[in-house]
């Protein structure tokens, strides 16, 4: 084998290395982006449940009657913010 085919068999050889690193690693990313994903979900589903369990916690010192002043204003914010927000939610089904 001359010199030159020797050159072009190890450039030859490195490119297939280096094709199935990058095939590898292509494997690898997709990987990390549904675990990426996955965790995501989990943790919109745990800020979900933590916003529902503030809202019981709410709804349950307003119950009891152990709100304070500061905390009824709060609650009643929030009443107007939901309202408000089915509001525009009505008017956007209505167009």
């Amino acid at each position: 084998m001359s010199q030159t085919e020797q050159h072009i068999k190890r450039i030859h050889d490195k490119l297939q290395q280096l094709l199935k690193e990058h095939a590898a690693l292509q494997k690898e990313n997709q990987k990390l982006r549904e675990e990426l994903n996955s965790v995501e979900e989990k943790m919109e589903a745990g800020q979900a449940t933590v916003g529902s369990l503030q809202q019981q916690i709410s709804i349950l010192k307003l119950s009891g009657g152990e709100m304070n002043d500061a905390d009824k204003k709060e609650f009643e914010k929030r009443i107007n913010a939901y309202i408000k927000e089915i509001d525009r939610c009505i008017a956007l089904l209505g167009k």
